[in-house]
């Protein structure tokens, strides 16, 4: 039975990623900053809770990743931890680049030290790229971060190259484009606009305040992006592989769509306030996803429009009295 440690496991991918690899017969451990106190919800609503072992991890302090991987003495270990907000980021800056660019650094020496053949998946990010303009970003496409979680996510990236290459390390980045699903905490704009959209169709009347509409992101359906982060982590060799759909889409379309699933338009309900303007903000996000493709067998399958809808019926279920 092979075992995995999932760094972060509470959260939208680590919980579905967790979900993923019990199916396949791992034995599954995973952490969170303190595991007595934790929200367990999401691996509730997946029925798994008592599936995973869960540890407490600081990952900023060596001894403690170093503890985990111990205990759980994982074959596979994915670090998805971290500080995961772009807007949060500018606010938190230095909690920011210390959670996840210390964090990696953390893991990759723990791992060297403890000498076993751990395979390690790191989350990297497409806000790495920053703004590419029209051009479709691809594994080659040189680092330009807009934001401090950015500049933190393209540290940890290349940490995880020179470890690779410096000691042998099992090691791959998957650069992964936005990815939504119900579990998608509600601070994040798509659960914010799904979840007043909802609240509007039900008679509330209330406005859904945004900032950027004309911003553009490639949106995929996240359960299908852990399964891509498991193949990379099958493969003989290391590789950094980008993970999207290869369509890309504005937030004002988002919107459309979400408030056309519940029966409304949008325009009778959403207000754009400056106030919600980030100090530099990615206009536009697309991505060419073909090395996946051949080198994962991988690509996505659920569009945007199918995503929205899912995530809408989960919003209207949870709701249910």
């Amino acid at each position: 039975m092979k075992k995995a440690l999932i760094c972060g496991i509470l959260g939208q991918d680590g919980s579905y990623l967790a979900g993923l690899l019990l199916n396949k017969g791992y034995q599954v451990w995973g952490t969170s900053r303190d595991a007595q106190m934790a929200n367990t919800h999401n691996l509730k609503l997946l029925g798994i809770t008592d599936k995973v072992n869960v540890l407490s991890m600081a990952q900023t302090d060596f001894r403690s990743v170093l503890s985990c991987l111990s205990k759980s003495e994982p074959d596979e270990v994915y670090f998805l931890s971290g500080q995961s907000s772009v807007g949060l980021s500018f606010e938190q800056p230095a909690e920011t680049i210390e959670s996840i660019t210390i964090g990696t650094l953390n893991l990759l020496e723990a791992v060297r030290f403890i000498e076993k053949e751990i395979k390690i998946y790191h989350a990297s990010s497409s806000e790495c790229f920053g703004d590419v303009g029209t051009e479709r970003a691809n594994e080659d496409t040189p680092f330009r971060p807009r934001s401090p979680y950015g500049v933190a996510k393209a540290s940890a990236h290349m940490l995880v190259t020179n470890y690779r290459d410096a000691y042998g390390i099992f090691a791959c980045n998957g650069i992964l484009f936005n990815h939504e699903s119900p579990l998608r905490p509600a601070r994040f704009v798509t659960r914010k606009i799904i979840s007043t959209a909802n609240a509007i169709a039900n008679g509330s009347n209330e406005k859904l305040v945004l900032g950027r509409l004309d911003i553009i992101r490639d949106w995929g359906w996240a359960p299908e992006y852990v399964d891509a982060m498991w193949r990379m982590l099958q493969v003989d060799s290391p590789n950094d592989t980008l993970i999207a759909t290869g369509i890309s889409h504005s937030l004002e379309y988002f919107v459309a769509t979400a408030f056309e699933a519940v029966g409304l338009s949008w325009k009778d309900h959403v207000v754009v306030d400056e106030k919600l303007f980030r100090p530099s903000e990615i206009s536009s996000s697309y991505a060419n996803p073909e090395k996946a493709k051949i080198l994962l067998d991988w690509e996505a399958k659920t569009s945007l429009e199918q995503t929205i809808t899912q995530m809408i019926s989960s919003e209207r279920e949870q709701n249910e009295p």
